[in-house]
């Protein structure tokens, strides 16, 4: 039997003549012939900057050009990117100001009676202007407060 080199690792190894003949022999064991056809690169995730391997396939096949790590990093992703104007029913966006309270990070808690209950909890406009959509202008207060505040003009 022949002696002939790793393609790989270019450690020695034997080889039966058959088996040269018709192409094989050429790396030492299944570990070396994977580590050679690994084409690539580690890329960090463009939601969590997690390093992962990526194939020249995959940088062809992203019609973003962002590369992730998961599918659920990508969903996260997709939902912050298209939101709001960047998505393809966007109407205006009159009626998001629920939303903005949640991603402001505010805490979900009544303002005027400490609720926080989120099933009864409601956005509510400061100056009544529900054109004004500022953060600052924004504030959760229950259902029972925001009617009494409303309606009973109450002082918030």
């Amino acid at each position: 039997m022949p002696i002939v080199k790793c393609k790989q690792c270019q450690t020695e190894f034997s080889v039966k003549l058959s088996h040269q003949k018709l192409g094989w022999g050429i790396y030492c064991s299944t570990k070396c012939r994977g580590e050679a056809s690994k084409t690539g690169k580690l890329q960090a995730c463009s939601f969590c900057k997690k390093e992962v391997w990526k194939t020249p396939r995959d940088f062809k096949r992203s019609k973003s050009e962002k590369l992730f790590c998961s599918k659920s990093c990508q969903t996260k992703w997709r939902n912050e990117f298209f939101s709001g104007e960047n998505h393809a029913n966007w109407q205006g966006g009159e009626y998001v100001y629920r939303d903005k309270l949640i991603r402001s990070k505010q805490p979900m808690v009544c303002k005027k009676c400490g609720t926080k209950d989120e099933r009864v909890l409601e956005a509510h406009h400061i100056d009544r202007n529900r054109k004004n959509q500022d953060i600052k202008n924004l504030v959760w207060l229950c259902r029972n407060c925001h009617c009494l505040v409303h309606n009973h003009k109450e002082a918030f």
